[in-house]
């Protein structure tokens, strides 16, 4: 359980730091030292965090169950994946209405799958990976609010909107199908 918690710690050390760092001119730490050279230590860390997540889960299975999740829980589980996904890949292509209208998808795609891991889960690896990430999400969301950054604002593109259904859509069947289980181990559907 050790490597679980260093990369929980490692991870959202890192993505803390960047919700927290200061903006104003001549003390951001990004601008500072460049964008580049931020983002490759930023990226570093946080797939370090990232692998010892991965593994530290893989490790600590099994786990003790402190809640007995509900049958329904997986079937919401399965609908909020969706969801999740559709909104995970609109966060990284051009804006469309769901860009605009969930503002940071990225940070509500989190939000939903691990909301939905929750109720699908009640092991304690589960639950400190789970609530990590919602917590977190929470948390950066709060933070962005607080800069003034209310999302995308711009122009939209229905086409961003399609191709982010059709490939989140894509990308939620692979998962249901084979990808869940060879990465995490466990079927979706048994």
């Amino acid at each position: 359980m050790i490597y679980l918690i260093s990369g929980l710690v490692v991870f959202f050390g890192t993505h803390l730091f960047t919700s927290l760092r200061s903006r104003e001119p001549g003390k951001d730490i990004r601008a500072r030292i460049g964008f580049g050279p931020y983002m490759g230590l930023y990226s570093i860390a946080s797939l370090i965090g990232f692998g010892l997540i991965v593994y530290g889960y893989g490790a600590a299975r099994p786990s003790e169950v402190i809640y007995q999740a509900p049958v329904w829980g997986r079937h919401a589980n399965l609908a909020l994946m969706l969801v999740s996904l559709i909104l995970l890949v609109a966060s990284q292509l051009p804006a469309g209405w769901i860009k605009k209208t969930a503002k940071h998808p990225m940070l509500l795609a989190v939000k939903v799958w691990a909301f939905g891991h929750l109720l699908a889960n009640g092991e304690l690896i589960s639950l400190m990976l789970f609530v990590s990430f919602l917590a977190y999400a929470v948390f950066a969301r709060i933070m962005a609010k607080r800069r003034g950054d209310t999302g995308y604002a711009g122009p939209v593109s229905i086409g961003a909107d399609i191709m982010s259904i059709v490939i989140g859509v894509a990308v939620y069947l692979g998962f249901v199908v084979w990808l869940h289980e060879i990465l995490i181990g466990v079927p979706v559907i048994a």
